[in-house]
C-alpha cells in the first residue's frame, strides 16, 4: 500500500519545499502556482485516479463470467494513466488490478511479458495485450455493453 503513495508524497514534499523557498523570497503568487502544479502531479500519479483495484483472481473470475477485460497497472505508470484518461467513463467497466498491491497480478504480468512487469497489460478472452491502444480497449467493451 505504501509503495503506491511514495511518488505522490515525494511530489507534494518537493512542491512544498520549492514553494516555501519562493515565499521566503517574497514571491507568493508563483509559489502558489508551483505548489498547485505539484499537488496536481501527485494526484495524477496516485492510486486515486484509477477505479478500485481488485485481486487478480477475482478479476479473472469476473472476466470469465461477463467477458470484460482485465487491466493490470501500477501507480506512476504514464502509459497506465494514458489508458485510464483516454477511456474516460468506460474505464469503470474494466477490472483493474494494481500489480504493486497484488503479487498474483504481478505474476500474471511477468508471465505475459517474458518476466518483465510491463504495464498496462490487458487480458481479453484469456489473451494478454501489452500497452494496447485505448480505442482498441474501448472496442473490446462494445459487445458486453
Amino acid at each position: 500500500m505504501m509503495r503506491a503513495w511514495i511518488l505522490p508524497i515525494l511530489l507534494v514534499l518537493c512542491g512544498s519545499v520549492a514553494a516555501t523557498r519562493l515565499i521566503s523570497g517574497g514571491d507568493p503568487a508563483p509559489a502558489a502556482v508551483l505548489l498547485l502544479v505539484f499537488v496536481l502531479l501527485a494526484g495524477v500519479n496516485s492510486p486515486l485516479i484509477f477505479p478500485k483495484s481488485i485481486g487478480a483472481q477475482e478479476a479473472q473470475q469476473g472476466s470469465t463470467i461477463d467477458g470484460r477485460p482485465v487491466v493490470f497497472w501500477r501507480p506512476g505508470c504514464t502509459y497506465c494513466l494514458r489508458l485510464r484518461i483516454r477511456l474516460g467513463r468506460d474505464a469503470r467497466q474494466l477490472y483493474w488490478v494494481n500489480i504493486w498491491r497484488d503479487p498474483a497480478g504481478a505474476a500474471v504480468v511477468r508471465k505475459a511479458n517474458d518476466g518483465n512487469e510491463t504495464v498496462p497489460t490487458v487480458i481479453v478472452d484469456g489473451r494478454p495485450y501489452t500497452n494496447p491502444e485505448p480505442a482498441w480497449v474501448r472496442e473490446q467493451l462494445s459487445p458486453s455493453t
